[in-house]
């Protein structure tokens, strides 16, 4: 562990803060490469048997099989880029797996979030293990206790860091990115994971 790694710490909670994975000047170089050729979209979700335009854009990337089914949502991916492989190997690198798939989040403003939830489809497994680097913008990242809603953590996530979470996270918490009033800039958010393919 350096100096820039921080352990996350809580019952049934393993999450570690990487700060500056990338330097500032290589996070922004990505983030305006990202910002201009991830395929983004805005994608309706399932909320209380509602259909509701998900709160920012999004595009899930991975391997052919990697196929992913979330809030009443099935995404077929698109393909890697170059950029996207090579900022996948250093991720995987600090999380110690190798990632399937990837999750991108386009936050474009304070009133784009993502409210509290958990990731633990059961194509994700039993203890998934979530790589979230982030670009542009710092945000708030808040975590919770599913049995208790006052236990909680959080974090700010600036350029370039990254948030890894694994173990039993998942299955005893739940976090957000909650949306703000105060001025804001776009912030993008990539979540790689390891999708276990159906059989």
């Amino acid at each position: 562990m350096d100096l820039f790694d921080t352990p996350i710490t809580g019952p049934d909670l393993d999450v570690t803060l990487h700060r500056q994975l990338l330097g500032a000047t290589e996070a922004e170089r990505a983030f305006q490469e990202l910002l201009a050729t991830i395929p983004w979209r805005q994608e309706d979700i399932v909320m209380f048997g509602t259909a509701t335009p998900q709160p920012r854009l999004t595009s899930w990337i991975g391997d052919p099989e990697a196929v992913y089914t979330y809030s009443g949502l099935t995404m077929q991916p698109e393909a890697w880029s170059p950029p996207l492989l090579a900022i996948k190997a250093a991720v995987e690198e600090f999380a110690g797996v190798a990632f399937n798939s990837l999750l991108a989040n386009l936050y474009r403003n304070g009133q784009d979030g993502m409210g509290w939830h958990a990731d633990d489809e059961r194509e994700l497994g039993p203890t998934p293990v979530i790589g979230s680097l982030s670009f542009g913008a710092a945000r708030k990242f808040q975590l919770r206790r599913r049995d208790n809603h006052r236990e909680k953590r959080e974090l700010v996530l600036a350029s370039g860091d990254l948030l890894v979470m694994s173990g039993r996270t998942q299955t005893f918490w739940q976090h957000q990115v909650p949306k703000t009033s105060r001025p804001v800039g776009p912030r993008i958010n990539l979540t790689f994971r390891q999708i276990v393919p159906k059989r």
